[in-house]
Formats: structure tokens, sequence, C-alpha cells
């Protein structure tokens, strides 16, 4: 610590003043001679007899002791700002910000500050909706319980305006899929996703460095077939617009929950659906630059085909594949007697049931223990690509 540090902590009484010799390495005489140097020179008499004249500003100690005093006393939970009026207004000791800063970090009655920041430019909002959206979870306790639950929330970037907010057990590769699908039959296709390098939207072979852009996961394979642009953020400050709108939600959400006497996942979706989102898009959404929009209606018929976890297996000779450790029949096609030795795509779709598909045509179904998932009449499906990871 620095001298005046350990001085200041002695004044406030957060050590003795033999303590703070010893901090020092000075003896208790010299101490005293320091102490009554302070009491005669003010706070800095000591520094400027140094420099060979005492200051003609100095602060006497007793009034330094007064201010740490009604600081550590009465004033323990108020700002810095907040305490320096309350000293010049109620008390008429008229120090200067700085000093009254300097003074309670070093007597470590305030933690000091952290480093100013890098500067960051502003970065304007798109002219139109539908040209950018942000997606993003939020894991809190929104029930004010122990429950920890995602948030998982879509905006315009143009408007803040808030197309769709669920909350889920944990945001997975399915709950975002799900959002997505949601936010396309309801308003149409986008042009960009903004959001976060989590492993459902991005792989990142190495920590910290940059995405692979050529290793799309389910997601990225989902929008690329769409004609949807994905964008990564490398900051949370790049994400401001996303994380502000969180502290909104964080600040709002649980107490409107408790006051409505919500207490289930089930209970609040359907809030947020019916209620919530509508009054908070009517508090918070701005006007856009222009009145155009860039969303575009969809013509894809195959969105349930689109929007599925896609697995590429080879079928065994008994005409099964194997999935995370289970063995899955496949039902005889009507295109072929057998598919053993072929390359199916297995699509697991949201609502839970599973198909497979090969080249442009659905085939067979997966026979999954207990039940039995039929694929639909005349459902094709063209050419799959490799799924990602």
């Amino acid at each position: 610590m620095k001298l005046q540090d350990v001085l200041l902590k002695a004044m406030a009484k957060k050590i003795t003043w033999w303590e703070a010799a010893e901090i020092i390495g000075v003896t208790d005489r010299t101490m005293r001679r320091w102490r009554e140097r302070l009491e005669a020179d003010g706070y800095s008499g000591l520094v400027d007899r140094r420099k060979g004249k005492p200051s003609d500003r100095r602060v006497p100690m007793a009034q330094v002791e007064q201010m740490l005093g009604l600081y550590r006393n009465t004033y323990f939970d108020l700002n810095m700002r907040h305490f320096h009026e309350k000293l010049s207004e109620e008390h008429g000791i008229h120090l200067s910000y700085t000093f009254v800063q300097k003074a309670l970090q070093g007597a470590g009655l305030v933690a000091r500050g952290r480093k100013r920041r890098k500067h960051r430019r502003r970065r304007e909002r798109r002219p139109m909706p539908g040209m950018l959206l942000h997606i993003d979870g939020s894991k809190h306790q929104w029930f004010g319980d122990e429950r920890w639950y995602d948030l998982i929330v879509i905006l315009d970037d143009a408007t803040s305006e808030i197309y769709y907010a669920q909350l889920v057990k944990e945001e997975s590769t399915r709950t975002v899929m799900e959002g997505l699908r949601t936010v396309i039959e309801s308003k149409g296709l986008f042009c960009a996703l903004y959001s976060d390098r989590g492993s459902h939207f991005f792989v990142t072979p190495k920590a910290g460095e940059k995405v692979d852009k050529h290793r799309p996961t389910q997601v990225g394979r989902a929008l690329k077939e769409l004609g949807v642009q994905m964008i990564p953020a490398y900051s949370p400050q790049a994400r401001g617009r996303s994380e502000r709108s969180f502290g909104t939600w964080q600040g709002r959400l649980p107490q409107e929950l408790r006051l409505a006497g919500i207490t289930t996942i089930q209970g609040a979706n359907e809030f947020l659906g019916q209620q919530y989102i509508a009054v908070f898009n009517q508090k918070f959404t701005v006007a856009p630059a222009e009145k155009r929009t860039a969303f575009r209606r969809t013509t894809r018929s195959d969105l349930d085909w689109i929007f599925t976890v896609q697995t590429e297996r080879v079928v065994a000779k008994d005409n099964t594949v194997a999935i995370t450790e289970r063995n899955w029949q496949l039902e005889k096609s009507r295109f072929r007697s057998s598919l053993a030795g072929c390359t199916v795509t297995i699509h697991q779709h949201l609502d839970g049931t599973c198909r497979s598909a090969m080249g442009h045509t659905s085939s067979a179904a997966i026979r999954l223990p207990g039940r039995s998932v039929q694929p639909s009449r005349n459902s094709f499906r063209r050419a799959v690509e490799k799924a990602g990871p």
C-alpha cells in the first residue's frame, strides 16, 4: 500500500496507529511524530514538508477524520457523488470531489473503480425491420426462488420489438430452432441473425478465436437453407442492444410473474404470449428510420424438414441405425425392399418425432420403442446436404 493509504486507514480507525507503523516499517516514535505533523499541517503536510514548504490548501486532519467517520457510520450506502453533496449541504465540509474520492478509496471504505474501458463507437440501428434480428438467452431466477431458467428472446435491431420470448429449462438447438421457426411463420424471412458464439450457433475451434464458418451447426445449416446470414458477436458489448433489453426483462418480468401468481414455465409462457410481450413492445419499441420492411414471405413448404436435428447414418444389414446409444428399426420402404448399406439422414423433429430421408424422398419411418411414427403421404424431400455438427 501507499504511505497515504496506510495513514488514511489509521485516521478512519480501520487500523491502529501502531499497526500503521508496523505496516510502513517505522518505529512507534516516528509514527507519533508523523501524527503530530499531520495534526499541525493537515493531511498533505507530510508530503509537502518533503518538498520543503507546506501547502496553502492543506486539509486539517480533524476534518479528514470527521469526513471518514461520517461515511463509515452514517452514509455508508451512499454513492460517491451523493456523499459529496451531503458533506457540503448538511455538514458544511467543502472538499473537492476528487479529494473525497481518493480519501475514501485510500481508507478502504470505497472500492477503487475499474480501469477505463476502451472507446467504442455506437452502432446505428438498421433502418428497416427484418434486416437484422438479435437472439439471446438469459439465465435468471425468473420466479424469485431457487429455480434457474433460460429466457430466449428474439428482437428486431431496427425497432427493439420483441418477436419471440419463451422460458425454457435450458437454451439448446431445439429451443432456438423453435423460436426461429415461430418468427419466420409469423413475420416472414429476415436478412440476418446476430447471436453470441454458443455451440448451437457456431463452431469455435479454439476458445476466444474466430468461428469456423465452413462447419455449420444444425441452426446454421437450417438458416443457410433459408438464405439467412448468421453474424457472430465477439464480446458482450457488441450485443449491447440485446444485453440492455435483458436488463429490463430481469428488472420487470419476475415482479410481474409474482403479481400474477404464476410459478410454472407453462403459465409464464402463456402469460408472455397472451399479455406481456404486447405490453413490453408498447413501452419500449421505437419507430424505424424507414417505413418499409425487409421481411419477405416464405414460400417454403418444408419447414418441418428444415428445422430438424439431422444426422447421417449408414443403415446396417438388419435395417437399423444407431443414434445416441440406441438402435432404431427402419420400416420397409415402398421404394426399396431393403435399405441396408444406404446412407440415410435421420431427422429429429421439434415435436419429438423422427423420420429418415434418402436422396429426394422421405423413406422409411423410424420405429421407436412402444410406438411407430409414419411418414406423411406424398412427402418429398430435396437432396439433403451433409448435416453439420
